[in-house]
């Protein structure tokens, strides 16, 4: 007997096939059967008129908090989404001391926009370091899979304290405890690594965050924490400051480890053929043999903007900058004033 039947239902295997009509049956978490006349099942769904298809993976959230306390995980799971990957951006809540949990909320509400109090309820810090935190995880029931990605930012802090949020070079110590504690959490069950180098993303106070500006023999070396493991990855999202110089290291790195490098592949208005670059970097980075992949978000990404948002419409224009560091009910008298709208504009 099958676990779940569901049955009657036009399948779309994505495979490109044409649809078909038939039952899919699970037996012991597995798919046992698609199409056809499935035997029975402990649980039967019946999906005639309905339509029966794989599910979405959604390479890239931020479910990193609310996946500690929600076993839905909505909106993804009400939207055919039964995979996620979270941890992205280099942004997280493990590892972490105790004197850091705020300092992490402020950092993913910053980076993105989730609200910082709806995080201070939710998280219970049952954990310090990444495999705890996976322990957590594991704690509640979910309605859907998903991957934990250890996040280069908080893995920072942890081992370098205030010297990361300064900004300061990590030393050879600093980078050999970073690449520890990456493996262990890779043997514990991370999906990969993440970092990010855009100057787009930003702490509540307007600073860049604490892996913004990290050398390059930083990531070579807690990249190097995926060899000979034969799983996991590294991800990063970069400003590409030095194209060249960003492309060969990631290369490299891909080489070294063979395991998969990933980048989030971007454009700008300013440079509308930059995205062929990166591109061309990728197709050379393949025929060496280096698993390199751009990114690409299958949907266009949306973004919150606001006077006291991370983002708005003013924030590229040299005259608001000024008008940054002020709380918003200032900012919005400052706007107020023709003189200050004209230097804006």
């Amino acid at each position: 007997m099958h676990d779940t039947v569901i049955r009657g239902g036009t399948i779309i295997d994505g495979t490109g096939s044409a649809a078909f009509s038939g039952d899919v049956a699970v037996k012991d978490g597995k798919i046992a059967q698609v199409g056809g006349k499935a035997g029975p099942g402990k649980r039967e769904i019946d999906a005639d008129g309905l339509l029966v298809t794989p599910g979405w993976v959604d390479a890239h959230t931020h479910y990193d908090g609310q996946a500690t306390w929600d076993s839905e995980l909505a909106p993804s799971s009400w939207h055919g989404v039964s995979t996620i990957l979270f941890g992205n951006c280099g942004v997280g809540f493990a590892p972490v001391r105790h004197e850091h949990h705020e300092a992490l909320i402020g950092l993913m509400e910053a980076v993105e926009e989730i609200p910082g109090i709806a995080l201070a309820e939710g998280l219970k810090w049952d954990w310090e370091s990444f495999p705890e935190y996976l322990d957590a995880l594991e704690r509640i029931p979910h309605a859907i899979d998903f991957g934990a990605q250890i996040p280069h930012h908080p893995l920072r802090v942890f081992v370098m304290g205030d010297r990361a949020i300064d900004r300061e070079p990590a030393t050879a110590d600093d980078i050999a405890e970073m690449q520890r504690l990456t493996r262990q959490a890779l043997q514990a069950g991370a999906f990969g690594f993440t970092t990010s180098r855009t100057s787009s993303h930003k702490t509540l106070t307007g600073e860049m965050v604490p892996g913004r500006y990290s050398e390059v023999d930083e990531l070579m070396g807690l990249g190097s924490a995926l060899k000979g493991l034969g799983y996991g990855a590294f991800g990063m999202n970069s400003d590409f400051d030095n194209e060249t110089e960003e492309l060969a290291w990631m290369t490299r790195l891909a080489q070294d480890t063979g395991r998969p490098v990933w980048f989030l592949l971007t454009d700008r208005m300013a440079d509308p053929q930059r995205w062929r670059r990166p591109m061309q970097a990728v197709h050379a980075a393949r025929a060496q043999g280096a698993m390199v992949t751009a990114q690409v978000a299958g949907w266009p990404v949306g973004v919150l903007l606001g006077v006291d948002a991370a983002l708005n419409p003013f924030s590229i224009r040299p005259g608001y900058q000024a008008l940054l560091q002020l709380p918003a009910a200032e900012r919005l008298k400052r706007l107020a004033d023709p003189a200050m709208r004209s230097q804006i504009y």
